[in-house]
């Protein structure tokens, strides 16, 4: 019966790689960011992107897609702040794959700078899903200790940038950011790592900045692959 569970396993990845090409191909072509954001639920992943909106105002433009097992409450906050956006309810599955992005490529504006998929709340099951990104980032907020990067490796080793968030909570609560940041570059050396509030504004300038570059990165690269 175990060989059985992990052959079905395998063959969910190897259609999920599959999908994740295609994804990664239409957005490409588009000239689209597509940012993944990880996380463990409360981490701060949706008033990261409502402080993100107001600091990548037009001409950038914007879209985001909510991941939650339950409710369009998250894709209603984003809406509230003017920017598209659409909730995938996955009915009880720890995390968004491919296929699930693919079916709303006919439905997201053509003309995107940047989308934003904000993953279900989960440190483990999203790590192992390809969703097509361009680049994926990897949250862990100040409550939840600064000793999880060791416990949970893969959302940290397949992340190119990790945002130490509710950082306006440091010296209130029991967390070093150096132990976090050391930990989760003992894992990735090429993290970039980044100290956010999104409540005092700490470090978003920062993040702006890196997710400027990195969508100018991407067109540079599609320039030399013309």
């Amino acid at each position: 019966m175990k060989r059985k569970d992990v052959e079905v396993y395998e063959d969910i990845l190897k259609s999920n790689v599959a999908a994740a090409a295609e994804v990664r191909r239409r957005f490409r072509e588009q000239g689209v960011l597509v940012v993944n954001l990880l996380s463990s639920p409360g981490a701060g992943k949706t008033t990261l992107l409502e402080r993100l909106i107001d600091r990548l105002p037009p001409p950038a433009r914007l879209a985001v897609i909510e991941g939650d097992i339950e409710t369009e409450r998250d894709a209603e906050r984003i809406r509230a702040k003017g920017v598209p956006a659409w909730q995938i309810q996955t009915g009880g599955a720890c995390h968004l794959e491919a296929k699930m992005i693919g079916r709303l490529l006919g439905e997201l504006p053509s003309d995107l700078d940047f989308l934003f998929i904000e993953n279900v709340g989960n440190l483990v099951c999203p790590a192992a899903f390809d969703l097509g990104e361009s680049l994926r980032v990897v949250l862990l907020s100040v409550p939840e200790g600064d000793d999880k990067p060791k416990k949970y490796p893969k959302a940290f080793l397949t992340a190119q940038a990790l945002v130490l968030s509710k950082a306006d909570l440091v010296g209130l609560l029991p967390f070093d950011p150096e132990r976090a940041r050391g930990e989760a570059l003992e894992i990735n050396p090429s993290l970039a790592v980044f100290r956010v509030s999104a409540l005092t504004g700490e470090g978003l300038d920062d993040l702006v900045a890196y997710l400027h570059l990195a969508r100018a990165g991407l067109a540079a690269e599609d320039g030399r692959h013309a």
